[in-house]
Parts: C-alpha cells; structure tokens; sequence
C-alpha cells in the first residue's frame, strides 16, 4: 500500500496469460505456484497481445467475512456477507512464486496484524483495475470482482456518528476493523479526519458509479450513496475551506486540499470527473473547487526547478513525491470536462517538461527532495504514464512517444537493466533500488499500478509499440550535483552536519550536510560541463541573513555574475522547518569549456551545493535494433547538438506538438524548452 506522506518523511527524512489462479477462502498463504522467468515471453504488442494480466492481482484477493453493525455495513450484506479484498504484501518464497503477507507483525496468538491485512488504499485501486479491464474487454468475472472489491470498500466507510462518511484504513483477516495501527497512522483513529483513503474511496465510489450506471442501477445507486456520503465528510473538512489560503514559507498555497495534498486531491478528482461525466451534479462541483486547488500548486517551468511539476504538498516548496502523482492525469482530464483552459496547459507543463527530465535523471525516483533520490516503483512510472496519455489528448502528439518511453521502464528501461512487469503473469516487482536491486516481492501497489498502466498501453496501441519495442536504458546525463563541503572553501567557512542527517523537516540536504559562509568568506566550484544551466542550493533562512554572489570564471576573466538570497523567507507558515531549500536559477548559461564558480556571502549563508542541469539532457533506450534518444532542452532558446545515435525523428515543443525533422546538417535540433526524440 501507499503509506502516507507524513510516515513517508518520517522514515525518508504481451501475449499468452496464465490460466486463472483460484481464489484461497482461506486467505491464500499459500505462494502462487512458480512462474516462468520474468521477460521470458515475447510481449508482442504489435500482434494485438494484451498486455494487462489480472492472474497475479486475483491471486492476491482474499475472501473476507464481513459483519454489520451500527457504523459499518455494506451492498448486500445479509445475502452475501463475505467480500472480496487484495492482501497488502506479497513476498517471493524463492522459487518463482509469492506469499501473501500483511503489514507490520502478526501476533501468533491471535493471528491479527499490528496493521492489518488489508487496506482501504489497495481495495480502492483493486477496484479501479478490476472496473477497467471490466470496461475494457467485457470480461464478466472482473465485473463481479470489481463489484465484490466494492462492496469490501464500501463496509470500510464509517456509516454514521461524528466520523460518518470517513475510512477505517486497515482491516484483519476475520474481517475486523483496526482504525488505530502500529505503527501509528495520521489521521488516528483512521477514520477521524479526511484521509489519503477517503481520497482514494472517491476515486473507486466514483468510477464504479459510472461504470455500473447502466449495468446496475441498485448497485450504482448504492456507489453514487456512499461518495455522496464521503463528499459530506469533505464538506466538513476541506470542502470548506474552498477559497481560504495557508503560508508556505512566503507563498500563499491552497488550504482546501485533501489532507493538503495535491496528490490525494488529485486521486479523488479522478472518481469525481467519472461521476461527473455519468451526470452527478454534486461530483461536478466538488470537481470544480478541487481542480481549482490543485492547478494553483503548479510551478512555472520558466523557473527552474521543478521544471513545472505540480507540487503535491503545501507542507514544503521544495519536494515533489511520486506517490499519488495524478495531479497532470486529473488536470488535463477535469479541465478538458469543464472546459478549464489553464488546468490543462499545467498538465501539459508537468508532462512536457518535468517528464523529459525525470527521464533524463535516470526515471522515475520516489522523491525530489529536491534533487531526485529514492527507489523507483510503479506507482511513480505509472503516474508519469497517465499524465502524459492525458496531456496528449489536449497537447501535441509528441507527449504520447514521451508516454512509450516512460512506459518503457517496465520492460526493462531501468537503472537494474531487467523487466520489472511480465505479462505472462501480471506480476510487478515492488521496485529498482538506487543502487540498481531489484525487489522482487509484489505487493498490491506495485500490482495495481502495474496493471494500471498495462491496461494504458493496451487501449493505446503506438504507445505499447514504443514501450515494448525498449529493452534497456544505456545511459542518462540529468542533473549534477557539486556538494558545497567537497569544493574549495576559504579560511572562514565551517561545515556543518546537522544530528538529525539530511532531513530538514521538508527536504533533504545533499551529502547531508552545508557550508556556513560567513560575510565576505567564498566557496569555489570547478565546473567541467559543458553547455550547462546553473541552479544554487542555498538553505535559505527566515530572517534576511544577506545574499549569495555567483560569479563564474573562465581563466580568471569573469564571464557574468547575479545574486540569490541567502534568508528572507518570513515566517514558515505551516511548513515543518525555518526557511526553505528550494534550487535557486542562477540564469546566464555555462560556455562549452571549463569555468570556475564562485559563491560569496555578503550575510550569513548556508550553502548546500551547485546543481548543474545540462543545457540538453539526455536518455539513451536500447532497442532490438538501435536505439531510441531523448534530447531535452532546459534552456529558452533552440539548440544544436551533436547526435549520441544514428536515427531520425522529430522535434516538439514542451506541449508535444511537431517542430519538424530532428536531424538536420548532422546536428540535432532540439527546441527552446521542448524535446526531440530520435529513433
């Protein structure tokens, strides 16, 4: 499952399928039986193979007994009290097969885990799997799946009291509710304020809403209740506060997001814009004053960084998460609903210019906390699928061969070089290490999101070809990172390394550690990049504590200057820490050639690096026959580059939209902010 943001920082600071796996009543402990090795099969999406396999997911479902009471109950509950739910976890045993497994520890007394076996963030997406292959093929067993996947969401929601409409999050085995985990989960009780899972609830209650209208009436009826009834819980908290602000660290953010996320909001406007478009006044405008929130968390990607990513949290400036990244998926699906011009150019910004860099980084890391780090999972490159398949229905078609490429990292585009989604068995691996392992449990998450993105490439078949056609990434050149502590420091400066490591309370320090530059002491960087952009990472401090003079020198003769400041932050508002360490651009671009930088303090600063973005970044796909090049430009102006493989292709702006042939006089065009990729 998803943890949540805060637990998060917390510990951060296609061809043949298998025959059907039968479902254990008894709780499938048993492993799946040994697979064939990942990738072993051809994919052959060009063949009209699916590549969306549900084996692995039904695998993952347990029957669970259900009982009503006075605040849970759900759909049918006296004629079948029994539901259907995926277990959290699933580990490998060794042999090619998995055991289910739920979170935290079991006691051996009473068999309950200190989480639970099941969780309300799983249940909800399993539906939207099951809801969506259902729709997509016509296969009536997903369609009774997703209908009992619904039910157990449904038994999850509070039904009456002060917490009516809310989630429990985590549920036993025999079917019992535990609203208090170990380890502890905010909102506690879960089901006491509005939630990531209530989010999610919306989504699935939304989707099944539409998708059983005409199937259905009852049941759908029953679905449009229920997010009716979540909607009343949001209304008492969020929904509320529609039009109110809150103070991040001198900016002025929403203060009517979900649990004051962009990326649970966003989870939600999905199921809402399903309703909508199935005729839910209500959904609409709650739609409508959610989008609102989440488009006014947009960053310009004129800017630097985050290269005009949508930032999920109004708790830091300066970290953007992969978890719940649906933000580009929700803003170009609801602004194209609602006719929301400016929702759907900040979708395509996150798509068209984030994605190349993200790329260009090595893929999909979990954060950017602000420099990309942690493991790559598919929730994070299923996130960045979504987003751009969306954009591309309001942007230019450049953004679905950016979607293929993207894609591609489940067959095999990763930094371990190995497929982490085989369509003989619907299994998703849990994750690429940074250090290249792969982990090789498959859990509901990682399942889900998988498949989530299986069922993407099959409803686009250009898309598939790109991605099944990739079988490795050969290299990457994103951003670099120049540690302040390991450049050349005059007599006054002292480095500092915080007790508490990298972690800041909102993002983390590079090599967890800063340079204290005192008033007129310096730190020097020697820069061998050629053609690059410039961004300083300063610790910022509330008060004013001076500013930072860059210079930058090319054999002793100055080649241009500019100054950031050091502190002025005000007040942190909501923000966990003092100031703020957000990438400053410096402006004025790199020569080709060597040069020296140099930082300057007229105050009190606190250094933390020099981050250097290639004027150019690039990718580098293997394929069966050649390869596949991403050139990304993060400069305003056109550039000419000197090709890294063979091939033709074209060139886009950041919306996607076609800027002629790639490849001219020998030399790659790629455009001003925009992309080109090569084949």
């Amino acid at each position: 499952m998803s943890i949540s943001r805060r637990t998060f920082l917390t510990a951060a600071a296609a061809t043949s399928a298998l025959a059907l796996l039968p479902l254990d009543p008894a709780g499938a402990h048993a492993s799946t039986p040994a697979a064939p090795p990942l990738g072993s099969r051809p994919i052959g999406a060009g063949g009209g193979a699916r590549l969306t396999n549900l084996a692995h997911l039904r695998f993952l479902l347990a029957e669970v007994p259900v009982v009503a009471s006075t605040t849970h109950t759900t759909f049918g509950i006296d004629a079948s009290p029994r539901v259907l739910a995926p277990w959290t976890y699933a580990d490998t045993d060794g042999a090619g097969g998995f055991r289910p497994v739920g979170g935290g520890t079991r006691d051996a007394v009473t068999g309950y885990w200190t989480q639970g076996a099941y969780n309300a963030d799983d249940i909800a997406r399993a539906a939207i799997v099951f809801l969506r292959a259902w729709k997509a093929t016509g296969d009536a067993q997903a369609r009774d799946e997703a209908r009992d996947v619904l039910r157990s969401l449904a038994f999850l929601q509070t039904t009456s009291g002060p917490n009516a409409g809310r989630v429990v999050l985590w549920q036993q085995e025999d079917g019992t509710l535990n609203p208090s985990a170990i380890p502890v989960e905010l909102p506690d009780p879960s089901d006491s304020a509005e939630s990531y899972w209530l989010a999610r609830s919306v989504w699935a209650f939304g989707e099944g809403y539409a998708a059983f209208r005409r199937e259905d009436s009852e049941f759908a009826a029953f679905l449009l209740a229920r997010l009716h009834l979540a909607l009343d819980a949001l209304g008492r908290e969020s929904l509320s506060r529609a039009g109110h602000w809150v103070r991040s660290d001198g900016r002025d953010l929403p203060a009517w997001l979900i649990a004051g996320g962009a990326d649970a909001t966003a989870e939600a406007m999905l199921g809402l814009a399903a309703a909508t478009e199935a005729g839910d006044a209500r959904s609409r405008q709650a739609l409508q004053t959610y989008g609102e929130g989440v488009a006014a968390m947009a960053t310009d990607p004129a800017k630097g960084w985050p290269f005009g990513a949508v930032l999920p949290w109004t708790g830091s400036l300066g970290f953007w998460h992969a978890w719940g990244a649906a933000a580009p998926e929700a803003l170009a699906r609801a602004g194209a609903l609602l006719r929301r011009r400016e929702w759907t150019a900040t979708a395509v910004a996150d798509a068209g210019t984030f994605t190349p860099q993200v790329l260009a980084s090595g893929g999909p890391h979990n954060a950017w906390a602000p420099l990309p780090a942690e493991a790559q999972i598919a929730y994070g490159a299923h996130g960045r699928v979504a987003g751009a398949v969306q954009a591309a229905s309001v942007g230019g078609e450049g953004l679905r061969v950016l979607a293929g490429l993207t894609a591609s990292w489940f067959f095999g585009a990763n930094t371990a070089g190995v497929p982490v989604y085989d369509p003989a068995t619907g299994v998703t691996f849990d994750g690429v290490e940074t250090d290249g392992r792969v982990n090789r449990n498959s859990g509901a998450e990682s399942t889900i999101h998988g498949l989530l993105t299986m069922l993407l490439l099959d409803a686009n078949r250009d898309i598939a070809r790109i991605a099944t056609s990739i079988t490795g990434l050969s290299s990457f050149s994103g951003l670099r990172v120049i540690d302040a502590e390991g450049a050349r420091l005059s007599a006054g400066c002292e480095v500092v390394r915080p007790e508490g490591g990298a972690w800041i309370g909102e993002s983390n320090l590079s090599g967890a550690a800063y340079v204290r530059v005192p008033a007129g002491e310096s730190v020097e960087f020697d820069v061998t990049e050629a053609c690059g952009i410039l961004h300083g990472l300063v610790w910022r401090q509330k008060a004013d504590a001076g500013e930072a003079v860059w210079e930058v020198f090319r054999g002793g003769r100055r080649l241009w200057s500019t100054r950031t400041p050091a502190g002025g932050t005000g007040d942190r508002g909501l923000t966990e820490a003092d100031g703020m360490l957000v990438p400053q651009l410096l402006g004025g671009d790199l020569p080709a050639d060597a040069v020296t930088v140099r930082c300057t303090s007229t105050g009190d600063l606190r250094l933390d690096a020099l981050v250097i973005q290639p004027a150019v970044s690039t990718a580098v796909y293997a394929m069966a026959s050649g390869s596949a090049v991403l050139y990304a430009n993060g400069a305003r102006r056109d550039q000419r580059v000197s090709p890294l493989a063979a091939g033709s292709g074209r060139a886009y702006d950041a919306d996607g939209s076609q800027r002629g042939q790639a490849v001219q006089g020998g030399r790659v065009r790629v455009r001003g902010g925009g992309f080109t990729i090569t084949r």
